[in-house]
């Protein structure tokens, strides 16, 4: 019981150090300058509360379409990371071919090596391809940084699904694709939410490459439009926590979402 008790005190003192920061941004986003720089900490009254920020970003901004495009361009590589991940992960663990194991290794090193060691040659590339200042460049990083991470974890739960089940599908005369799609795809759910959103994440944070290959006007993500408030001398707080907070809802959302099947994903390997 004592055990127990220090296990769930752990997690709840590590659930409320992570959502401090959270909370700390929603809870200024609506206090005044003065406010925020007075006490950070206190709640909003009704002398200091405001709304300014939010006005600002939606008024004299193109948030929406920097919002627009970040949903863009998070699910769409989320599509494509769960599709590629999951073809390269059934061949991988189902199939035994010539250089499989060599495959498997030239997968791995793509989590041990940043992407971000390869930004010039990236660059280069989408030079090349006239891809700059596009979403489809976007798109194509992160499908690439997170097609490694997905091969990973979705091999390990394939190799658990019952061979009995495939050979009674092939019985039957399903195809191979049908077997992918309609047997092991619904098998392996959490894993793929587990997945989604261990890319998901990085994908609408990152403020590097949207730096690099998209930065104009049309093609701006969230993060990337939040420096517009933040300058060498002054910079409006109000603005950048109200656009902070509108950009962090999505990602709580989809989370709150994806939690159940993220909690299966992660203890079925330990069960199993």
């Amino acid at each position: 019981m004592r055990g127990r008790l220090m296990v769930h005190g752990a997690l709840m003192a590590y659930t409320l150090l992570a959502l401090f920061p959270i909370a700390l941004i929603l809870i200024n986003s609506v206090k005044s300058r003065e406010a925020i720089f007075d006490d950070p900490l206190a709640l909003p009254t009704m002398e200091s509360l405001t709304f300014i920020g939010f006005q600002k970003v939606l008024a004299s901004t193109h948030f929406l379409l920097y919002f627009g495009n970040s949903l863009v361009v998070t699910l769409a590589a989320l599509f494509c990371i769960l599709l590629f991940g999951a073809m390269a992960a059934w061949a991988l663990s189902e199939y035994r071919f010539m250089g499989n194991r060599v495959l498997a290794l030239f997968i791995a090193f793509g989590i041990m090596i940043p992407i971000r060691l390869g930004t010039v040659s990236i660059l280069e590339l989408m030079v090349r391809l006239e891809l700059v200042n596009t979403l489809t460049a976007l798109v194509l990083v992160y499908t690439a940084q997170g097609v490694p991470l997905a091969v990973m974890i979705l091999s390990e739960f394939m190799r658990q699904v019952p061979s009995e089940l495939k050979d009674a599908a092939r019985c039957d005369g399903i195809g191979e694709v049908a077997i992918f799609f309609r047997v092991i795809l619904p098998l392996i759910r959490p894993a793929m939410a587990t997945v989604a959103v261990f890319t998901m994440i990085p994908a609408w944070n990152d403020l590097w490459f949207p730096l690099i290959l998209a930065p104009s006007e049309r093609t701006r993500t969230v993060t990337l439009g939040v420096q517009q408030f933040i300058g060498q001398y002054v910079t409006d707080w109000n603005s950048v926590l109200a656009a902070l907070s509108l950009a962090v809802i999505p990602m709580l959302i989809l989370y709150a979402l994806f939690s159940r099947q993220l909690i299966r994903g992660l203890t079925a390997g330990a069960v199993k």
